[in-house]
């Protein structure tokens, strides 16, 4: 039985979004083989990663831009999806997904967020569905403005999504906790963010640099948020005890008024990763909004390096303090536990970060997790 994931991106890893479709398909593919269905969007072919999965079969779709996708919008936004979503539903990815779901020996079909899973609602009135959430998104979304509606609103899409799945697969126990609270109804697996640790040859912490790393996508207004509590709360106090205290920033979309202080390093996009956490002492992950459980996190545990986290970005998952993680809760704290590290090390800490990683966080375990 062949499975079906349909995802409203081009898959290529360039977010936690993509790297967390990438787990799922892998996982998938684990099972029977993948037909991974995605609508050509932010890229234009998927990345080798995703064609290098095991018996998986690529199907793009182009959406319109004419008076079918605003008719889509209107229809969705007349049953309540939120217009930063309804903007995304795609009626030739519905059309497709139908089609491909009828195949004979297909096995499940998977809306690959909640933009996939409000453009397959048709579907899922005659044909099962599940949808793979990447956040609890009433949760947070409301806070972040961009087209989500109030919070009430937003509740009473995701409530829906739950009501029509077949299953829901969240990605914490704290999101299971919260989804079964909006909806007591909803069939809820926990399948947690993962990354290909197998794939991820561990590196040694470079204390003597000096540096941490802060690996996001800095469009992503939560990351800003971390980004600017780094740099107006925390880095001042660092460099107060350790004056050659540097921060490396990873990633896309780094705002405008980012610090223009030499020890504050940006380096933009990487694709070589292992090279970036190898110049480090440690990462950090300064998350004060947002939920799901961060992607890069995990992956920076499964690097080896120690870890400083705040209580919001571990909060789904099963880390403890001073074992594969060190969380730090306020300004003060993180200061504390970042010069501690650069100072220091925690060797320690970083070993333990990589076990929990191989036993909790990789492809293999989520694909244990997945079987049907």
């Amino acid at each position: 039985m062949r499975d079906l994931l349909v995802t409203t991106h081009t898959p290529v890893l360039r977010s936690g979004r993509a790297v967390r479709t990438y787990g799922v398909a892998r996982a998938l593919a684990a099972h029977g083989g993948l037909d991974l269905l995605y609508l050509r969007f932010e890229g234009d072919r998927p990345d080798a990663a995703f064609t290098a999965i095991e018996d998986v079969h690529m199907h793009a779709v182009v959406s319109s831009r004419g008076p079918r996708r605003l008719l889509a919008y209107g229809r969705g936004r007349l049953a309540g999806v939120p217009a930063s979503i309804a903007r995304g539903i795609s009626p030739e990815l519905a059309a497709a997904a139908s089609r491909l779901a009828q195949q004979p020996g297909r096995g499940r079909v998977v809306a690959d967020g909640p933009v996939a899973a409000a453009t397959l609602a048709a579907l899922a009135r005659r044909h099962p569905v599940i949808y793979n959430a990447h956040n609890f998104e009433s949760g947070f979304r409301h806070e972040l403005g961009g087209g989500m509606g109030s919070r009430a609103a937003l509740r009473a899409f995701e409530r829906g999504l739950l009501q029509r799945a077949a299953e829901s697969w969240m990605v914490s126990e704290a999101d299971i906790t919260a989804a079964h609270e909006l909806c007591p109804s909803a069939r809820l697996r926990y399948a947690p963010n993962v990354v290909d640790v197998a794939a991820i040859e561990p590196v040694q912490p470079l204390q003597e640099e000096r540096r941490a790393v802060f690996v996001a996508n800095f469009a992503y207004e939560p990351n800003r948020v971390g980004l600017r509590f780094m740099l107006e709360q925390v880095l001042p106090r660092v460099w107060a005890e350790l004056p050659d205290a540097r921060l490396a920033l990873v990633g896309d979309g780094l705002p405008p008024e980012r610090s223009r202080d030499s020890r504050v390093e940006e380096l933009g996009f990487v694709s070589d990763l292992r090279r970036v956490y190898a110049s480090a002492a440690c990462a950090v992950v300064p998350l004060l909004v947002g939920g799901g459980t961060p992607l890069k996190l995990i992956e920076a545990l499964a690097y080896g390096v120690p870890v400083i986290a705040t209580p919001r970005a571990v909060a789904g998952l099963a880390v403890e303090h001073g074992r594969n993680c060190l969380i730090a809760d306020g300004a003060d704290a993180f200061a504390a536990e970042l010069v501690g590290v650069l100072r220091d090390g925690a060797e320690q800490v970083a070993h333990g970060g990589r076990e929990l990683a191989a036993e909790r966080y990789s492809v293999e375990a989520l694909a244990d997790l997945l079987a049907e």
